[in-house]
């Protein structure tokens, strides 16, 4: 499976309890959407994610919608078991893969992911049925620390599996995934690092500040609009080398991402937003931008976890 440089994400497609109303202020559903969909799939940007939470199936149904006219072998498909919706079944990730693969119009999930490590011991062992039956072809952990990555390498090892892919929040202001040497155990290991929230939900744009804040009552308002003055310097450098390549501060921020060995999720909900995403690939920053860039994002001191994170 031949993956792109970036992966594009759904997160906030669609509406509901942790859906793009909530989290983005976004109403966005399938007339909107197939246009990006399509433009997408024209710049092999093919590599798509979501979750089975976001928007409790709306995403991966708005998604899916756009799948079944597609030709499957052009599209890689990630989403996501969540433990906080599972039922008490013991057969609850079964359940929860069969209702993804319904809404995506799929017999078989590219990537799937255990969407956070409420007990890895519990639910990292139901991933070994569904590799074995050809149900998944990637296993990947996203929201776990070191400990939890090789604990469930261990326990997927001895049925013959690995964790082939980790998906964290990574991002100029969010690096704890790099100081607890999960990038370097990704490396070593032969691990693919997907890069979540690398804009950190817009405000690495430049397009939000202290005049032009996030809508409030939404959860990514009341994460950053408290923050926005601090952030004026990392933007100002994110332009200043975007110069250099004719690029924007959210291409700048991708191809740090890049830089550092991760394959970052880009969230997109118009078409100008997936080709701004095939041209960060193709932009190769210099060790120096790199340092520079993260120097800034430290010095911002803006702490970005959110309700449904840890330190890693």
């Amino acid at each position: 499976m031949r993956l792109p440089k970036i992966a594009l994400g759904a997160w906030s497609w669609g509406v509901g309890a942790a859906g793009g109303d909530q989290v983005f202020g976004n109403h966005l559903f399938e007339e909107e959407l197939k246009p990006v969909f399509d433009k997408a799939m024209e710049c092999g940007l093919n590599l798509w994610d979501t979750a089975a939470v976001y928007g409790e199936g709306t995403s991966e149904r708005i998604l899916g919608n756009f799948v079944k006219d597609a030709d499957r072998k052009d599209v890689i498909l990630s989403t996501k078991f969540t433990p906080q919706i599972a039922g008490d079944s013991p057969s609850a990730m079964q359940e929860m893969i069969n209702e993804s693969k319904k809404r995506l119009y799929t017999d078989v999930i590219d990537i799937y992911w255990i969407h956070n490590p409420m007990d890895v011991e519990r639910w990292t062992p139901d991933l070994i049925p569904l590799a074995k039956s050809g149900q998944i072809k990637t296993i990947g952990v996203s929201n776990h620390n070191l400990a939890e990555i090789k604990r469930a390498n261990e326990i997927l090892a001895e049925e013959g599996l690995r964790v082939s892919a980790v998906q964290n929040h990574f991002s100029l202001l969010h690096r704890s995934s790099e100081r607890s040497g999960i990038l370097d155990y990704c490396k070593e290991n032969g691990i693919t690092f997907y890069s979540y929230m690398v804009l950190e939900q817009g405000a690495l744009t430049g397009r939000y500040n202290e005049t032009n804040p996030f809508s409030e009552g939404t959860g990514r308002g009341e994460a950053y609009n408290p923050h926005l003055k601090e952030l004026t310097a990392l933007i100002d450098e994110l332009k200043l080398i975007g110069i250099r390549f004719d690029a924007s501060p959210a291409q700048i921020a991708a191809a740090w991402a890049i830089a550092k060995g991760t394959l970052p999720i880009i969230g997109v909900t118009k078409v100008n937003q997936v080709e701004e995403a095939a041209k960060a690939a193709q932009i190769c920053l210099t060790e120096e931008e790199a340092l520079r860039l993260e120097k800034l994002g430290d010095e911002t001191g803006v702490h970005t976890l959110r309700e449904w994170e840890k330190e890693m």
